[in-house]
């Protein structure tokens, strides 16, 4: 083998060619250079999981004493005969038995490499303590270890009551995820986010799985429905495929991906959000009806509060669903003034994959407004206040910073200065529907 020093550990057909090549009395060199490990290895390896061998028979022969030439020990039962302990024949008086400075033996060959008896030819007769190298005793323990040191708590009481109080009001009143906890408290916690995890799933701490956003399953996906009759005239040279051959011509133009999130079946009002697919920004605007008329309001108070430069910067391409609202194309692409402001494409039909990142962030606002509940007690403040919590979230995907961070730099600050965008402390972070009562 030619994967000599290739840092892993030993495998069992590994430890059994250690066994056979230390029974042929092969070096700790040689045996490495069969199993493409270096002889430091080896040498670690046998010394490590050496084991002795027990005598079969407790009276066995007695193990030679270390005084066995010059002891001269006599008298140790109650008879007074004289004659030195180390040749009585008596029953009962070995001197392992009675001796108290009896010291055994130990063969000064297991003192340098090999270190064990497998391969000595004295190994069937020898009285000393043997010492052997089993690749199936030595594969058990270290199985034993690299399991054992990964069961339990890895934790004193103090660590895990401090962790305790750190977790539970952010997780449970401020329903921030692990990922946003950790970008902001890695060293405070001072374990990994798996081993984290597996702490919560053990109940150590006053937090379970159901108080986390994503201990839940999917719901069962629907069954694809067909699209259907209606007048998509206005979608003409601006479907998705549209969509896919200008990006090819314009690789590095900003996509927003623009969608409407719905209340309680049966009211009007909903929340038209855009995402900007570099950072995963997301403005929100209150809609007192879902139609085109409110759609186009909030483009001409972006319009009016931007300019019209800043919004042909901020806004160079929009990405769309065929909703009903976002009918009005050609009134979106122009200005008030008649002039180009964007170009608005469609995804397909059923599609919302086609615009995930604006999917995605609508859990945030789920999290916040649970699917089926009112908006009627919603105003433009309490809306303000969901779009710079959710900005503030700081995600995995970013490398434990957050939309607003990332915004910062990317997008043109006007845009914050215009409609109230500022930074929210990580621990002040709430994504629960204590935010808006």
């Amino acid at each position: 083998m030619n994967n000599k020093g290739n840092r892993k550990h030993l495998t069992f057909e590994q430890r059994v060619e250690i066994e056979k090549a230390l029974t042929e009395n092969k070096s700790f060199a040689e045996i490495g250079r069969i199993i493409g490990k270096d002889s430091s290895t080896i040498s670690k390896e046998v010394r490590l999981h050496a084991r002795v061998k027990e005598r079969p028979d407790p009276g066995y022969t007695n193990p030679p004493c270390i005084h066995r030439k010059k002891c001269k020990m006599t008298c140790l039962c109650d008879e007074q005969c004289g004659t030195m302990c180390k040749i009585c024949k008596k029953q009962n008086m070995r001197c392992i038995d009675v001796c108290p400075a009896y010291e055994t033996a130990e063969c000064e060959k297991l003192k340098k490499p090999p270190y064990v008896c497998n391969g000595c030819a004295k190994k069937s007769h020898c009285l000393m303590p043997r010492m052997f190298y089993s690749s199936k005793y030595a594969h058990d323990e270290y199985r034993s270890v690299l399991v054992d040191s990964r069961v339990g708590i890895n934790q004193t009481p103090e660590s895990i009551q401090s962790m305790n109080d750190l977790l539970v009001p952010l997780i449970r009143d401020k329903h921030q995820s692990i990922g946003h906890i950790y970008a902001t408290h890695a060293e405070e916690l001072g374990c990994s986010r798996r081993t984290l995890y597996s702490y919560i799933n053990d109940c150590v701490f006053d937090i379970r799985n159901g108080d986390l956003r994503r201990s839940v399953r999917y719901k069962k996906r629907r069954k694809p429905t067909k699209a259907g009759s209606k007048d998509r005239s206005y979608r003409q040279g601006h479907n998705y495929e549209d969509f896919q051959d200008y990006m090819k011509e314009h690789p590095d133009t900003n996509v927003v991906e623009m969608d409407c999130v719905e209340g309680k079946k049966g009211e009007s009002r909903s929340i038209l959000t855009f995402t900007f697919r570099n950072c995963n920004l997301m403005l929100m605007f209150l809609l007192e009806y879902q139609d085109q008329e409110c759609v186009l309001e909030v483009f001409v108070w972006l319009e009016t509060v931007l300019g019209q430069e800043a919004f042909k910067k901020l806004f160079p391409v929009i990405l769309t669903d065929g909703g009903s609202e976002f009918s009005a194309r050609k009134e979106m692409e122009e200005f008030c003034d008649g002039s180009k402001s964007t170009t608005v494409f469609y995804c397909d039909p059923y599609s919302f994959w086609q615009k995930g990142a604006c999917e995605k962030n609508h859990e945030y606002i789920r999290y916040i407004c649970p699917k089926g509940s009112s908006f009627a007690n919603l105003n433009d403040d309490k809306v303000r206040l969901m779009m710079n919590h959710i900005n503030n979230e700081k995600r995995d995907s970013f490398n434990g910073h957050s939309p607003y961070e990332l915004s910062l730099l990317l997008l043109d600050n006007k845009l914050h200065k215009s409609l109230g965008l500022k930074a929210i402390e990580p621990d002040d972070v709430m994504l629960s529907p204590k935010l808006i009562k």
